[in-house]
């Protein structure tokens, strides 16, 4: 490995090898938000993610080779953030007491897909953030304005990370943003209004110990804006919680229903009544859904995302 240059060595640096056959980009993209998201970036050298810690800011980079991951780290917040790399990869999940049944498919994911680990980042405002921002919108418009946002209004990722990275604003910077710059970015009036909820009160949404998926959800679900699928996917994110579903989801409902069934469209309690055999982990078995089910034929034309600049 060639040592880094002085001016950009990294004030933390560790290495760690996982127990499991660890799929670096595969564990990671749940936390990526496209692919020009500027909070993650994928290179020839590694994946780069920048995110705040208690201490501040922090840029990562995870390479792996020979099933040993190397983590450096930059930034105030750096210590905190590349310590927490084993943990963000799913190191303290572990699916001991998951039990896929005799649903043909699940059994066959779960054999297959030994690479899947629930990673907890530990971090609820960079879950938030972008998860307000997909409230009811397509993904192709709710990844847009998050770059637009990191480019307005985050400061620059710290270390030799590469160009363009920058890290989520923090709270303070959130309510400084104007609704003109806002509109700019393209975010509608009931969005903004929620994040500006949030951001009054991140502090206490941070978990701290002793907090769990359902203590979480319900300081989250306690803010004006925040329902239970944005609460659901923070969770899932920051806790790496194993069993906690996002009801609501405009696809998921259906694209469970027919994985699970071969022809079914349903609802979410539909969805959910589907799942309940693995209660304790449906959101594993939705993760296993997605990283290898069958999906529904598209019919009809897709819908259009509303450009709210032009508005």
């Amino acid at each position: 490995m060639t040592a880094l240059a002085p001016a950009t060595a990294a004030p933390f640096e560790t290495t760690w090898e996982p127990d499991w056959p660890l799929d670096l980009v595969r564990s990671l993209a749940p936390h990526g938000r496209g692919a020009g998201d500027p909070a993650h970036r994928v290179t020839p050298e590694g994946i780069w993610r920048s995110t705040s810690t208690p201490d501040g800011p922090a840029t990562v980079r995870i390479r792996v080779a020979a099933g040993r991951v190397t983590v450096s780290a930059w930034g105030p917040g750096a210590e905190w953030a590349g310590a927490a790399v084993p943990r963000v990869l799913g190191a303290e999940d572990r699916a001991d007491g998951f039990d896929p049944g005799d649903h043909p498919l699940v059994a066959d994911l779960h054999r297959r897909t030994r690479w899947l680990r629930l990673g907890a980042t530990g971090r609820t405002w960079d879950a938030l953030v972008p998860a307000v921002l997909e409230q009811k919108v397509t993904v192709v418009e709710a990844h847009r304005v998050w770059r637009q946002l990191l480019r307005l209004a985050g400061e620059p990722a710290p270390g030799p990370a590469p160009e363009g990275m920058r890290v989520v604003p923090t709270a303070a910077r959130v309510l400084e943003v104007t609704d003109w710059q806002w509109h700019a970015c393209g975010l509608d009036g009931a969005r903004r209004r929620a994040l500006r909820a949030v951001a009054t009160v991140a502090a206490r949404l941070e978990p701290d110990d002793g907090c769990d998926s359902a203590a979480l959800q319900r300081r989250l679900c306690s803010v004006p804006g925040i329902g239970v699928w944005t609460a659901a996917e923070v969770v899932q994110r920051t806790l790496g919680c194993p069993d906690t579903v996002s009801v609501g989801d405009y696809h998921l409902k259906n694209l469970v229903g027919y994985a699970l069934t071969g022809h079914r469209v349903t609802d979410d309690d539909g969805m959910l009544a589907l799942l309940e055999p693995w209660r304790g982990h449906r959101q594993r078995v939705v993760r296993l859904l997605l990283a290898g089910g069958p999906r529904r034929p598209r019919r009809g034309p897709r819908f259009a995302p509303t450009d709210y600049r032009r508005m």
